[in-house]
């Protein structure tokens, strides 16, 4: 399969990524800011999220109702979500709608009016989103999992502190903004039908004179996980746990996400099966897989009534701790099946390929092509989840529970 992949770097240190997917009618545009909750200052736990809640409340020439339906007369499908490191802005559109859509963007990261009335709106719907976690015990159980196993600052929470947010002014939300929204580490990429040079073009008019700023890194402090259980009067146990995995350019990535699959890609992955199938312990069980550019992380999750929560914890572990007794050739032709599917899909999926690229050149710091992702899926053997396994084994686990009583991690 044939793709068009294209990077250039501006001075002032922004990247611009560009994949030309000619059998489309539509484009994604996908800027990726280094302003996510790892930057949250103290005491103000929270202000990336309010920023990202503040930032297309207005912008450049329009007030934040124009702005919307500036946007919404292009037909743009957008969103703004905050990770622990990136914030995302962007959406998908037609691609004639690109370069209107990249004008009214650059008022949104250049130009925000950040309007005083509407921070008591945003601070509302932050605090929303902080109560909301009592009403979604398995969201809750999974922050305080991160809080506890990830050192600082990568253990903060997108929501932040109710006190955080309700202290925080509008002159500290555009201080914010003036020294988290800069160029230098921020990744904006393009697919779709697109013609490189006019979208390059563009880009350099309208972002070059976006100043650049401090450039930050998170460095996480020592830090020792610990866990825990969390009283809650409930008569369901909520149960997560983390474990050490290989990061996404270790040669080992594709043998993580193979054991990852084998144990949790579907209702015939073995967690399912022997967990909730055969012995019906619980409504969820899986685990799944995230990265950080340094570490990454195996991060496992059941629901399940309170009387039968021992017993799916030690069943779910019995599962973890015999995949290095072996994995079948079935099972990985499951698993290659499923992530050539996802990658298939993906390469339709203008929003996926922006998505895509933009995390490539984060993580790896250049694009990986179609056919080298295929080749490693196809290099996939039980052998190498098996070596994987032994250098990644199931073991320092952090565990924290939600619900009335704690349980015992099986030694």
């Amino acid at each position: 399969m044939g793709q068009q992949v294209y990077q250039h770097t501006l001075p002032n240190g922004l990247v611009l990524l560009a994949e030309r997917m000619a059998h489309v009618r539509s484009a994604a545009i996908n800027f990726l800011v280094p302003a996510g909750s790892v930057f949250d200052p103290p005491g103000k736990l929270g202000a990336g999220s309010v920023l990202a809640g503040m930032i297309t409340r207005g912008a450049g020439d329009r007030d934040s109702r124009e702005l919307s339906l500036a946007l919404d007369n292009l037909g743009v499908d957008r969103g703004e979500s905050v990770g622990p490191i990136n914030i995302r802005f962007g959406g998908s559109t037609l691609a004639r709608n690109v370069p209107a859509t990249l004008d009214i963007y650059a008022d949104i990261l250049l130009r925000p009016h950040l309007p005083a009335e509407e921070l008591e709106a945003v601070q509302a719907l932050a605090l929303q989103d902080i109560q909301s976690l009592e009403d979604s015990p398995q969201t809750k159980v999974l922050v305080e999992l991160r809080r506890r196993y990830y050192p600082p600052p990568l253990n903060k929470d997108r929501r932040g502190r109710a006190e955080d947010i309700e202290g925080l002014t509008i002159d500290a939300v555009k201080s914010h903004c003036r020294r988290f929204i800069r160029p230098n580490g921020a990744i904006l990429s393009v697919a779709g039908n697109i013609e490189w040079e006019p979208l390059k073009a563009q880009v350099e008019r309208l972002f070059s004179s976006w100043e650049s700023g401090e450039t930050m890194e998170p460095i996480p402090e020592p830090h020792e996980p610990k866990s825990t259980h969390v009283e809650k009067d409930t008569q369901q146990t909520q149960i997560a746990f983390a474990y050490r995995s290989a990061p996404i350019q270790h040669p080992d990535y594709f043998a993580a996400r193979a054991a990852e699959g084998v144990l949790s890609g579907g209702m015939s992955a073995r967690l399912f099966t022997e967990v909730r199938e055969k012995r019906g312990l619980c409504y969820h069980v899986s685990v799944g897989y995230e990265s950080y550019r340094d570490r990454a992380t195996m991060i496992g999750y059941a629901g399940t009534s309170s009387d039968r929560a021992q017993q799916t914890l030690d069943v779910t572990f019995s599962e973890l701790r015999k995949l290095k007794d072996g994995v079948t050739e079935d099972e990985i032709d499951r698993v290659k099946a499923g992530l050539k599917s996802s990658l298939i899909m993906a390469e339709e999926s203008t929003g996926a390929r922006a998505g895509t690229i933009a995390s490539d050149w984060y993580y790896l710091g250049r694009i990986r092509t179609f056919d080298e992702i295929q080749s490693a899926i196809d290099a996939l053997t039980p052998a190498a989840v098996l070596g994987y396994l032994e250098r990644f084994p199931v073991q320092d686990v952090t565990l924290v529970t939600l619900g009335p009583e704690p349980l015992t991690l099986p030694a």
